[in-house]
């Protein structure tokens, strides 16, 4: 098959409701088909500028996008069911994808690439991606200890790292003191009842990513009873944006697990 003839295989006018697929066609070199991003988009920095930008996450400018004349859409997840919804009942096509785990976004990013005619290229990136992610997996069981890690994703309410972020940690060589939550897809269902059972975990490192709003880690360190916290005592508190570590998709396979990596490292130098 001609290249000319792959290029036109799949949609062509695709809007994308969430970063992650987005950052994915620019990274086949299939930016061409994309004629809508979300205003949340940072990744990567040129979509804000080329790209229009019809949707937040939970709602969505629908006039803007049937204008736009999609054959393709791409979501993510049942928050976005309502604006799927409204699609479908518009004569829109859309593809709303789930993923919470890993596996689940090399999954997606399969998905994707072959929709769009570029399986080859997708499939490279993806083994390159694996390769990276085995490669911090052996450099993290060299460390002579791993890290019990606190993951916030949000601070009123209290919540814990979603089942990706969870996975992550692991490769990068720390334990998350909730993996029972991390199992959880919804955030409400991994809010800490008990902001106590933080402080009995007793995390050595803290985390912070406020789904898009600057983490404090002075307020963090200043909550009541916290000052004997293993991550407080020591200073371990960090930030990871959120658009590197909260956007299942290939910013937190890449960016978001080397900063994971790099904050582990660094604990195990002084405190290993």
């Amino acid at each position: 098959m001609s290249l000319m003839a792959v290029s036109t295989l799949g949609p062509q006018r695709i809007v994308c409701l969430t970063e992650e697929t987005t950052e994915w066609l620019y990274l086949l070199g299939e930016e061409r088909r994309i004629v809508g991003i979300s205003g949340y988009t940072v990744r990567p920095r040129r979509a804000r500028e080329e790209k229009p930008k019809v949707s937040a996450f939970l709602n969505a400018r629908i006039e803007s996008i049937v204008a736009l004349q999609p054959d393709c859409v791409f979501g993510f997840s049942d928050l976005q069911a309502d604006i799927a919804a409204e699609l479908i009942r518009r004569g829109i096509p859309i593809t709303v994808f789930n993923q919470r785990s890993v596996a689940e976004i090399f999954s997606m990013l399969y998905q994707v690439a072959a929709m769009v005619g570029a399986a080859e290229r997708g499939l490279a990136l993806i083994h390159d991606m694996q390769a990276k992610l085995d490669a911090i997996r052996q450099a993290a069981a060299q460390l002579p200890r791993r890290p019990r890690i606190y993951f916030e994703e949000w601070d009123e309410p209290h919540i814990s790292a979603i089942r990706w972020v969870s996975e992550l940690m692991g490769i990068a060589g720390g334990d998350d003191i909730f993996p029972e939550l991390a199992t959880q897809a919804m955030g409400k269902q991994r809010i800490i009842a008990d902001p106590a059972e933080i402080v009995r975990r007793n995390p050595d490192i803290i985390i912070g990513s406020w789904c898009g709003k600057k983490f404090r880690a002075e307020k963090v360190a200043a909550r009541a009873g916290w000052q004997d916290v293993n991550a407080v005592k020591h200073g371990q508190l960090f930030e990871i944006k959120s658009a590197d570590i909260l956007q299942p998709g290939p910013a937190a396979l890449t960016d978001g697990v080397e900063q994971l990596h790099h904050i582990i490292k660094q604990w195990s130098q002084t405190h290993g």
